[in-house]
């Protein structure tokens, strides 16, 4: 199986690296294309053996799967460069661009016989790189068959999810931008921990190291996180004094603000 990644920037190329470290796509079966010499070069450097091309259109066209990673501004030309090269009865058409559903989609690709592709408008992070990205994905005409493939495919480079159309630019918010959220509160809790008298090196490994504990417990356990924050908070313990003086200082409230602000 082959692909093709229209778009090689940091998403596109994240997804690339992801998909030959998964061993998902061998690099030999991924073309990336991009306007950008500098982009194409570094990924030949980190992937020998990826195709790279600037000629969209004879991209394309051997492809079993053409993803488009370009800017949602950028998606109707992307498309409209390639769409008479496109082979709509065997290939299926996947796009990141945020916001442009389905529908927007349809209106992109349609030829004027009135044809389309099977189309799945997709949400990734850029975890992909390290196989832990965050796929969500919807479709309005997809067939079973290739929901399963984007199903198994992206399952291999990190947790995939079909859901309905109108929950996209939550899960927007909780996925892909929410790696950014979480970022945040790692740079914010390293500061802290420098404030208290740790380098700040040391600092970032400990945080890590306990985000990654509080995922595990969630993930073995299978619990609500209120459930393992009382196992952990004693009454009239430093634990849940810290616990209110963040929410004092609106954290609860602030996350929330964040993310529907990202909708």
């Amino acid at each position: 199986m082959k692909i093709t990644i229209i778009g090689a920037g940091n998403m596109g190329g994240a997804l690339a690296r992801g998909f030959v470290a998964g061993k998902v796509f061998a690099a030999n079966d991924i073309i990336c294309c991009d306007r950008c010499d500098d982009t194409l070069d570094a990924l030949k450097k980190d992937l020998p053996g990826i195709g790279v091309s600037k000629d969209n259109p004879k991209a394309v066209q051997k492809a079993d799967i053409v993803l488009f990673a370009v800017k949602p501004w950028i998606l109707p030309a992307a498309a409209a460069e390639v769409k008479d090269f496109l082979d709509y009865k065997r290939q299926l058409i996947i796009s990141i661009g945020a916001g442009v559903g389905t529908a927007k989609l349809a209106e992109i690709f349609i030829r004027q016989d009135g044809s389309l592709p099977e189309l799945i408008y997709l949400i990734p992070n850029i975890a992909v790189e390290v196989g832990a990205g965050v796929f969500l994905y919807c479709t309005a005409n997809a067939k079973a068959e290739s929901l399963a493939l984007v199903q198994k495919l992206f399952s291999k480079v990190g947790f995939a999810k079909q859901i309905e159309e109108k929950q996209m630019e939550a899960g927007t918010a909780l996925a892909s931008c929410g790696l950014a959220y979480a970022f945040r509160y790692i740079r914010a809790s390293m500061e802290g921990g420098v404030e208290m008298g740790i380098y700040p090196k040391d600092a970032q490994e400990i945080v890590l190291a306990t985000i990654k504990g509080a995922v595990q417990l969630l993930q073995a356990h299978g619990t609500h996180p209120e459930q393992e924050i009382d196992k952990v908070t004693t009454p009239g313990g430093i634990t849940i004094k810290g616990l209110n003086t963040m929410e004092e200082s609106g954290f609860t409230n602030a996350v929330i603000k964040g993310l529907k602000a990202g909708k």
